[in-house]
């Protein structure tokens, strides 16, 4: 079974300032499950390392106010591409990301403050069916497949 993965979880260095989210749990998925990597911020053009951005309102804002939601949804919808490719159900992304996050996500404020809410590609991934489950959730993932 293939599972699609936030790339910056499993080490690769997408992350907005140029870093990774590694995840060891996440890492030894690849033991009994092919990880189909995806970063659709960089798949929507944007850059490593590039300015922070969070949701505000309808839209993507970046930390120097400027609007990059067109390349969050070109993104999303190339993360779509390759589940569809790939006959995925499930993914584990990352949580509190604007592109990926699950349950939380930031304000817009750049704050520091959460919102209970996903980001543009796990809600893209969400409405096409896919079961999105963020890194602290693998036993939930794993339980749903037994």
């Amino acid at each position: 079974m293939k599972i699609l993965v936030s790339a910056c979880l499993i080490g690769e260095n997408y992350k907005y300032n140029g870093k990774n989210n590694l995840n060891e749990g996440v890492v030894r998925l690849a033991d009994k499950f092919e990880l189909i990597p995806i970063c659709p911020e960089v798949f929507g053009g944007l850059s490593i390392p590039r300015l922070p951005s969070e949701i505000c309102e309808d839209k993507v804002i970046n930390a120097s106010d400027i609007d990059v939601t067109l390349e969050f949804q070109k993104g999303a919808y190339k993360a779509l591409e390759i589940a569809k490719e790939n006959n995925i159900k499930y993914a584990i992304l990352k949580e509190k990301s604007p592109s990926c996050g699950v349950n939380l996500i930031y304000d817009g404020s750049f704050t520091g403050n959460m919102l209970n809410d996903s980001g543009i590609t796990t809600r893209l991934l969400k409405k096409h069916g896919i079961k999105c489950f963020n890194e602290l959730e693998i036993d939930k993932l794993l339980e749903e497949l037994k």
